[in-house]
């Protein structure tokens, strides 16, 4: 492992636990505002009444999920759960979901690799800008098992800013010095996203978005 991988694993676990409560500041600072919109960008390709979010974080998309909700119309078997293994997320997202009035959530702490489900609990698996974990294959084997049949895994993996404006080209430079340039990118996530879910036994598409400047790359794979 090179160094600037190890400084890069180093930053973001601190980034994820000790220094939680900047998450989204510096996620909304590097994505010039788009990061939540971002996010957004997995909900219409989410299927079915019975949803698990890996990673949550600070609960932008648990919050989206829930909000989306009514607008699908009543449903008894509606579960929409969520699993992370830092707690420091996990008390910003129930936070963040009690400020806008949902006092009942379905939030664990948990690894990836080792989801606490029942087989063929959930009809869409989703996680957003996770880490290398997503694509370890105890999480695909372990996904493909609480997925029912049909069930789709939505992973969006990256997102990167194509826009000309002078915040825009700093924001894309920012980006280039970590090395996600959308080259290194599509490369990277064929080899150790598209490879591996292919080799669980998923069907996998994967589709770049275009949104305010930028593009957003998902990932649909079927069960």
């Amino acid at each position: 492992m090179n160094p600037v991988t190890r400084f890069m694993r180093f930053f973001f676990y601190h980034f994820y636990h000790t220094f939680a409560w900047a998450y989204d500041f510096v996620a909304a600072l590097v994505s010039i505002g788009r990061w939540n919109d971002w996010i957004k960008v997995s909900l219409p390709f989410v299927q079915g009444v019975r949803i698990l979010e890996i990673g949550y974080g600070t609960g932008q998309l648990q919050a989206a999920l829930r909000e989306a909700s009514p607008s699908l119309g009543p449903d008894p078997k509606r579960l929409i759960v969520g699993i992370d293994e830092s707690t420091q997320m996990a008390n910003l997202a129930k936070r963040r979901l009690r400020n806008i009035g949902f006092d009942q959530f379905n939030l664990t702490r948990g690894l990836a690799q080792s989801l606490p489900f029942p087989a063929q609990t959930f009809d869409t698996v989703v996680s957003t800008f996770p880490s290398e974990y997503i694509f370890d294959s105890r999480t695909l084997s372990d996904v493909m098992r609480i997925l029912d049949a049909g069930g789709r895994f939505i992973v969006l993996p990256a997102a990167w800013i194509v826009g000309q404006k002078i915040r825009d080209r700093l924001a894309s430079w920012l980006f280039r010095v970590t090395g996600e340039t959308p080259r290194n990118l599509r490369k990277t996530i064929a080899n150790r996203a598209v490879v591996p879910l292919r080799s669980a036994g998923f069907d996998v598409e994967v589709q770049e978005l275009e949104l305010r400047s930028s593009l957003v790359m998902i990932i649909v794979a079927t069960k």
